[in-house]
């Protein structure tokens, strides 16, 4: 009888075993979806979570529905509570958000320190961003924030001011991945934008998600959304915000250069070492069904930043 021929598959889709871990822990939390928790622990963390009007911006809509708000808050990366994809929503509830304060500092006029109070005093939106993960997966959520260029100027930055330096708090008694003193990162977390970057209408300070003050793991009480960028480019739990004049460090270029840069644009064209970048999977799917869209699909916004820049070279 004939004999089938498989033909070879080729690296780039081969999953690695990792990613294939954690598709087998979502598919469990699935499984039991109308009675459990998406991930087992995901009831040990229980920040405390409040209503957060904001208006809906018309502007800010893709085309893909929202992720399901369980599947948002149940896998998420955060190393500073454990490098699992489940980790976060079980050890994060360790994490006190009041009071929190954000010193704003470095190249600017009038450097000062803000409470989360007076954060919620700006006039919020809701902005439904595309959010993609350098492990090719990504969501649709509905962030509540505000632009940060209007609290940029608050503090007046100076001429001098080239590059935003972002830091998020470190806690080791409430944050269990810092405790373990686990060999990823060197901490605090660190990230880093050029000011055009920062200041552009897309960066939004963000202090909840779908209607709600966010939940710990997401990065309560404050961070950053940079959606034309990888996740990771967009700091959780910020507690140091400078203005600089050279650019900064940022903890994933420090700890691994050779695959992540400085600027970390979603660019289907650059692979990442160690898998592809040219698909993606939109949550809850399993497989990397679609292609990925330069600039996380924001190209029309953003492009005009790197006019002229190799982004081969400034990956």
């Amino acid at each position: 009888m004939p004999v089938t021929r498989i033909p070879p598959v080729p690296p780039s889709e081969i999953t690695p075993r990792q990613v294939w871990l954690d598709r087998r822990k979502l598919i469990a939390g699935m499984a039991g979806a109308a009675a459990l928790p998406l991930l087992p622990g995901a009831a040990a963390a229980k920040p405390v979570i409040e209503p957060l009007e904001a208006q809906k911006n018309p502007g800010f809509v893709p085309s893909d529905p929202a992720t399901e708000k369980r599947l948002a808050t149940t896998y998420n990366n955060f190393y500073e509570f454990g490098t699992g994809k489940g980790d976060p929503v079980r050890n994060a509830g360790e994490l006190k958000v009041r009071p929190w304060t954000v010193e704003i500092v470095g190249e600017v006029a009038k450097p000062r320190t803000v409470g989360i109070e007076d954060l919620l005093k700006f006039a919020l939106e809701e902005r439904i961003y595309r959010f993609r993960c350098v492990e090719a997966w990504s969501m649709v959520i509905p962030w509540v924030g505000f632009e940060f260029n209007k609290l940029a100027a608050l503090v007046e930055p100076t001429g001098r001011a080239k590059f935003v330096r972002f830091t998020t708090a470190l806690r080791p008694e409430e944050m269990s991945g810092i405790r373990a003193n686990l060999p990823v990162l060197d901490w605090p977390y660190v990230e880093g934008l050029r000011i055009d970057e920062a200041m552009h209408p897309l960066t939004l300070v963000t202090l909840g998600m779908y209607g709600e003050t966010l939940p710990n793991q997401n990065g309560a009480p404050v961070r950053l959304v940079v959606p034309w960028k990888y996740g990771y480019k967009s700091a959780k739990s910020i507690v140091r915000i400078e203005f600089l004049e050279k650019q900064p460090v940022s903890s994933w270029t420090k700890a691994a250069m050779h695959e992540y840069g400085f600027y970390s644009n979603v660019n289907p064209n650059v692979d990442h070492p160690r898998w592809s970048q040219k698909r993606e999977r939109l949550l809850p799917a399993l497989f990397a069904s679609r292609e990925t869209e330069m600039f996380n699909g924001y190209a029309d916004q953003v492009a005009s930043l790197y006019a002229g820049m190799d982004l081969r070279a400034n990956h």
